[in-house]
């Protein structure tokens, strides 16, 4: 896994002197994405730079130095991900008459897009954000894999195109504009992250997942998609669950087989759900892969997975490292509300950090379980809202009550639309636009509801999570893995029928058909542990509102001139009176990241009126 980062100069504004300086700040802003390696590429003509930092994980050797070039240096690719199908691929190409000099996936995807142009991009299983220059043209490709797993930001101002794997490295352009909108704020109070193409800063935009964007000397265009995740339900309608179950499994293990190509050490994350002991049980027992697995738990707390984890580790027979906790919650997450590049709600950045720490002692790659809830219908929520729906057939048809509004709604929105306006003054028009158009989609949509929520939620509720991941594990220099977001295993997820999918209470039937060949069946219907902060725990929201009061206190106080001293004042009066953690926590992560990164307030800054 890497960073990379890139500037278009295409009038020359800037001298070589400055692009070669602002790129080396990149570079080191991206070091502890790819500790092993650095690389820069000077176009002769000054129109680009390309940086490139490596974490070496497929041929370790120089031959997989970047930024890659090819066609007598026409080409220049930097590249962050895994191309997981990299080794059918080039025997494919390797047939047709290419030629290769290393064993790089890096040369696999170069070739490949110099074949095939973007068509390629819908042949890889991989994760990766990239950024492909031809010399000749001028011309910048970008792209991201098909569920946003790598990150990709980018920014066309003061005459300069940049981009970027994070967006604080964005930051180090010259005369960046770092105007923050009351919009933004909102959006980011409500949605956990702002949804793709929208990031924290006016000036800057995130490539949504999924997409690639060409960018000439003029500008850049619009993004592109090629890939969707749309569900149909129809596919796989004609098999029973057990023959369901059959397919998805070979799907897993030709997934898994790639994600264990490492010459590294690797491992993998085991929480003790459905989603990491099936792919782990499918390691251990089908492919016959010894693995080491990690997890932590928290002391003096019945909030924890540690215990379920080691009990799945036992019955799995896998080497298991256990690691048992009292974190801090106010001092680690502060210090990670500061290096975050773009501020995220999600608590579980804390738990994704400490076990990616632990991990990285052993291991430079881990495999987890993400993106199966999204694909195969694992959330409680989605459950409850369709029991929400029950009996109101009448008032549905009548419009008197919206899906679409109970499920974005305290289920999904941190700070639900109603909440807004006492702490913001308003529902800032580009957030209420967003959150009517969400609910619009639910509403209108006529397919069964569990599909509109899988849809939905892979849209804009799993980019949280891969975020969360992505930035966690490589603040510890760790590449993490998830066999669930092959392109493959979301197709066949995408064609399950309704039925295959729930029961009205229970989800990822087919999932638990599969896992239940290889794991007790009354383990698959154990409630679901969360992974966030440990907030059975009264202390952990006393703590937060205590240190949100002393720091909103403080003089360099930043969120004050967004929102407002009387507002923000009224705002702790009431969580005084009734605490929300996760209201607490987004406020305290926002206002930290705000001391430590470039701010200018936006023109739609609230007035501080009385509350």
């Amino acid at each position: 896994m890497c960073g990379i980062a890139g500037i278009l100069n295409p009038d020359g504004r800037l001298s070589p002197e400055r692009m070669r300086a602002t790129a080396l700040e990149m570079a080191r802003r991206l070091g502890h994405r790819g500790p092993d390696d650095m690389g820069i590429w000077h176009a002769p003509d000054n129109r680009c730079i390309l940086v490139h930092r490596r974490l070496s994980i497929i041929d370790t050797s120089p031959a997989g130095h970047q930024p890659m070039s090819r066609d007598g240096g026409r080409l220049q690719l930097t590249y962050n991900g895994e191309l997981y199908n990299f080794e059918e691929l080039r025997a494919e190409m390797a047939a047709q008459g290419e030629t290769f000099a290393g064993r790089t996936d890096t040369e696999v995807f170069l070739a490949g897009l110099q074949r095939q142009g973007p068509w390629f991009l819908t042949r890889v299983d991989a994760m990766f954000a990239l950024g492909l220059y031809d010399d000749a043209s001028g011309e910048l490709l970008l792209s991201r894999d098909a569920f946003g797993e790598k990150p990709l930001y980018y920014t066309h101002q003061n005459g300069l195109f940049a981009f970027a794997s994070e967006l604080s490295t964005l930051t180090a352009l010259p005369d960046f504009d770092a105007e923050i909108t009351l919009d933004a704020i909102a959006t980011y109070l409500t949605m956990q992250l702002i949804p793709a193409p929208g990031t924290i800063y006016r000036s800057c935009r995130k490539l949504p997942a999924g997409c690639y964007l060409r960018v000439g000397p003029q500008g850049p265009g619009e993004p592109v998609r090629y890939f969707d995740f749309i569900v149909d339900g129809q596919r796989e309608a004609g098999r029973s669950l057990d023959e369901q179950a059959d397919a998805l499994e070979e799907l897993l293990l030709r997934s898994l087989r790639r994600r264990l190509i490492s010459d590294v050490p690797l491992g993998a994350f085991l929480s003790g759900g459905v989603d990491s002991s099936t792919a782990v049980a499918l390691v251990a027992k089908r492919l016959n892969r010894s693995v080491q697995t990690f997890t932590i738990g928290y002391e003096n707390t019945p909030d924890t997975e540690h215990l379920q984890a080691e009990e799945m580790a036992r019955h799995l027979g896998v080497d298991h490292r256990a690691r048992l906790l009292t974190p801090d919650v106010i001092a680690l997450g502060t210090d990670l509300a500061r290096r975050l590049d773009e501020p995220n709600v999600d608590s579980s950045c804390l738990p994704t950090y400490l076990v990616s720490e632990w991990a990285r002692r052993s291991v430079t790659v881990a495999l987890t379980g993400d993106g199966g809830d999204e694909l195969f219908g694992g959330y409680g929520r989605y459950f409850e809202c369709l029991a929400a729906t029950h009996g109101r057939e009448a008032d549905i048809a009548a419009r008197r009550w919206h899906v679409g509004k109970d499920y974005y709604s305290g289920r999904m929105l941190v700070y639900h639309d109603t909440e807004l306006p006492p702490l913001l003054g308003r529902v800032p028009p580009a957030t209420a636009d967003l959150i009517l158009s969400l609910r619009r989609r639910v509403d209108l949509d006529p397919r069964p509801l569990v599909h509109r929520l899988r849809e939905m939620d892979a849209r804009y509720y799993l980019p949280v999570v891969l975020g969360k991941v992505d930035r966690m594990s490589m603040l510890n220099s760790l590449e993490c893995r998830t066999p669930y977001l092959s392109v493959e295993v979301a197709r066949f997820a995408a064609g399950l029928p309704e039925a295959h999918i729930h029961d009205g209470f229970r989800g990822k039937l087919v999932l638990k058909q599969l896992a239940a060949r290889y794991l007790p069946r009354n383990w698959l219907e154990r409630p679901k542990t969360g992974f966030g902060l440990p907030v059975f725990q009264d202390w952990t929201k006393r703590h937060v509102l205590e240190h949100l009061r002393v720091i909103l206190a403080e003089p360099d106080n930043r969120l004050a001139g967004w929102l407002g001293a009387r507002r923000l004042a009224g705002f702790m009066k009431r969580q005084a009176e009734q605490a929300s953690l996760y209201q607490l926590w987004a406020l305290m992560v926002l206002e930290t990241w705000m001391r430590t990164h470039p701010v200018r307030i936006g023109r739609d800054a609230a007035e501080d009126s009385p509350c």
